[in-house]
């Protein structure tokens, strides 16, 4: 059977750790479609917010994604399989306890990893998160034509992300096999299994994340923060990294 292969993941120390486990957990951070850790966090000031708090983070790219291997076939793009990629990422270093900071797509994968280990899960901070499964509108094989380069979608949505994976390169094939993936594994959340109330993030223009009071509902009312910023921009401000830092370390 063939193995499969780990995700890439780069680790941050902190200059000063602190004083031990009163600095606090390590911090996973995940990333959202057609990103990968080093522009969501890194270009963000993110991991430095946090490694100046005294925190070690992770951030691995996704499957498919940045520097990690493709998916070799649907499954492997699973939202389940996401999760435990994750999970394996954390076993590999030896960590017990953690805290998450995701956005978007990761947010959707952490929702799935809280539910794999709740009883390692600590402080979660989920941002621009949809309430509905993004991709379950997608025309796969329409999706496929026009990374090749032949036929336009004719519908938007398909047309879009289309365009989001044209510009990530060499990563195009493997990103339509994430989008397979996901689709075949819709967004169907059931109640928050942390044993911590989450925080959700939304940007005030995002459109992604409307209708998202069941999800608050879900996580037993959870009241979201509003940044300044569409989809793309609220990562990007200093108002997601403000609440994020914010929640985790007080």
């Amino acid at each position: 059977m063939r193995q499969r292969q780990p995700l890439a993941v780069t680790t941050f120390a902190p200059d000063d750790p602190g004083d031990g486990p009163d600095s606090g957990p390590p911090v996973l951070l995940v990333h959202g479609f057609c990103s990968d850790a080093r522009r969501a966090w890194v270009d963000t000031g993110i991991v430095r917010a946090l490694t100046d708090a005294g925190r070690t983070v992770f951030a691995p790219d996704l499957r498919g994604h940045g520097e990690s291997p493709a998916p070799l076939g649907a499954a492997e793009a699973h939202a389940g399989a996401a999760a435990a990629d994750l999970l394996a990422v954390l076993d590999a270093a030896g960590v017990d306890l953690f805290d998450v900071v995701a956005y978007s797509l990761g947010a959707r994968v952490t929702w799935e990893l809280v539910g794999l280990a709740s009883a390692r899960v600590d402080r979660v901070v989920l941002g621009g998160m949809s309430p509905f499964e993004p991709f379950a509108a997608v025309d796969v094989p329409a999706l496929r034509s026009a990374v090749a380069g032949e036929a336009a979608p004719e519908d938007p949505l398909t047309a879009m992300i289309a365009g989001l994976i044209r510009a990530e390169g060499s990563r195009a094939d493997g990103l339509v096999t994430c989008v397979e993936g996901l689709r075949e594994t819709p967004f169907a959340p059931e109640s928050w299994a942390g044993a911590v109330q989450p925080l959700f993030v939304v940007g005030a223009d995002d459109a992604m994340t409307h209708g998202n009071e069941a999800l608050l509902a879900l996580a037993g009312h959870a009241r979201p923060v509003t940044v300044a910023g569409d989809h793309l921009g609220a990562l990007a401000g200093p108002g997601f990294r403000d609440a994020a830092v914010g929640f985790l370390t007080r």
